[in-house]
């Protein structure tokens, strides 16, 4: 049995965690929020931390599906096991076609430097 199970208490704290990372992450990327690079990357970790954690598919469920930044960070930790599962198909198709076009003009700048 995992703690989670056993004891709500830590369950409802990562939770509650992962859900206030998620609401910052998203006004930072959606609203007005504006912080630097280093706090960026503090934020995106800390969110990548409370979302590893033990929680129950339908609460991530929930703060993914309202939350679609935070969706973003789930997806590209899970992308080498499930791609772009969590994006619609369009997307996810738009996704890597733009990262092939952008591999093939640095592969090309890298041949004539």
């Amino acid at each position: 049995m995992s703690e989670s199970t056993t004891n709500p208490k830590p369950f409802h704290a990562h939770l509650e965690m992962a859900i206030a990372l998620a609401r910052v992450l998203e006004y930072v990327e959606r609203g007005p929020g504006r912080i630097d690079a280093e706090q960026y990357r503090l934020l995106v970790a800390r969110l990548k931390t409370a979302l590893a954690e033990d929680l129950p598919v339908a609460a991530l469920d929930a703060v993914l599906g309202a939350l679609p930044a935070a969706a973003e960070v789930y997806e590209n930790m899970h992308y080498q096991f499930s791609g772009l599962s969590r994006s619609p198909l369009e997307r996810s198709v738009a996704s890597e076609r733009l990262a092939a076009e952008l591999l093939a003009r640095v592969s090309q700048a890298s041949k004539r430097a």
